[in-house]
């Protein structure tokens, strides 16, 4: 039951594809259907996590180079859904004036975009939830839509120190923004990818 339930799962992204990119607010595509976006710091995993959840090797580019994601990029769904991969935050080497576009650009987004149904915030499970991750969560809490944490790179830790450093995530959540989700995750085991894929799926289903 498990197998085909995840298969089920999967298919939903079967055909997701690569559909546009913003630099900048006027380039964002029509604000319709609906959006999941994922946003995190530098090197926690987002790109990795974006293409276990979808199946898929190369959907999103993964770079071991911090800052090199600089643009909105939208891959496309069924029923005009997407996943919006977000530029990360917390590149202290990138000049400050890249830096004010992309605030501009993620505030563009993240505050006013109608199709936005919630936002998945990747931390890697060996840092925890940062300053900077908080700053994100509280400025984001205030639209009252949906979030979900992702603990990536689980798989660097063992059992113990993972359901340790879970439960100081739910800690921290409890304080910061009590609505939010969090869960384990490993793009490189899969462990966490159905239930991250299903919390997507609640999200992206048309509203009754």
């Amino acid at each position: 039951m498990r197998d085909h339930a995840e298969r089920a799962d999967v298919s939903a992204f079967q055909h997701i594809r690569y559909f546009a990119s913003a630099a900048q607010p006027d380039q964002l595509p029509p604000d319709r259907g609906a959006e999941a976006a994922f946003v995190g710091r530098s090197n926690a995993g987002k790109s990795s996590a974006i293409n276990a959840i979808c199946g898929r090797r190369k959907l999103a580019f993964v770079s071991r180079t911090p800052g090199r994601t600089q643009m909105i990029n939208f891959f496309s769904m069924e029923k005009d859904n997407c996943l919006v991969d977000l530029p990360g935050y917390g590149y202290a080497k990138v000049p400050a004036d890249i830096r004010n576009r992309w605030e501009h650009l993620l505030g563009s987004y993240l505050l006013y975009r109608v199709a936005l149904r919630g936002l998945v915030i990747v931390v890697d499970i060996r840092q925890g939830i940062t300053a900077l991750d908080t700053k994100m969560l509280e400025w984001f809490g205030t639209t009252g839509k949906p979030v979900h944490v992702l603990l990536t790179k689980a798989d660097k830790l063992g059992r113990q120190q993972q359901v340790k450093q879970q439960n100081e995530a739910r800690r921290q959540l409890a304080n910061i923004l009590a609505h939010a989700s969090v869960q384990l995750f490993s793009s490189v085991t899969g462990d966490g990818v159905e239930e991250a894929r299903k919390t997507l799926l609640q999200w992206l289903a048309p509203a009754r």
